[in-house]
């Protein structure tokens, strides 16, 4: 599988990155990006089957990114992770086509409800 994390920092990206090793192995393409505009490039040029977004990010932010996104692939899968839980934030990202909004830090708990969802998209 290959996964695309995006976060404007490396110690998030390093903590999701972690987590999905623990919760699917070793043996899975993980790309990295620091922003929503190089996440778009790298998505556009990759195409992972998912995508973990930050919303705040410099150059462009989530929002922006995941309207992107979903503009190259409406099937894409996106799990929005922010320390944003603001219910307008939660309700934009999720009516944009995100498939989860889920807190920081992602927990291997986490991680494997979102593999389920996943899975039940990807029937």
């Amino acid at each position: 599988m290959k996964i695309l994390v995006v976060d404007d920092s490396r110690l998030a990206r390093s903590a999701i990155i972690k987590t999905l090793k623990e919760e699917i192995g070793e043996d899975n393409e993980i790309i990295e990006a620091e922003n929503g505009e190089i996440a778009v490039e790298k998505y556009e040029k990759d195409r992972p089957e998912l995508v973990f977004l930050d919303l705040t990010m410099p150059v462009m932010d989530g929002f922006e990114a995941l309207k992107q996104i979903k503009a190259i692939s409406d099937s894409s899968h996106i799990v929005v992770v922010s320390a944003d839980v603001q219910e307008h934030a939660v309700e934009k990202v999720m009516s944009d086509g995100a498939i989860m909004h889920v807190q920081k830090p992602i927990n291997l708990k986490k991680m494997q409800e979102i593999f389920r969802t996943v899975k039940l998209l990807s029937k």
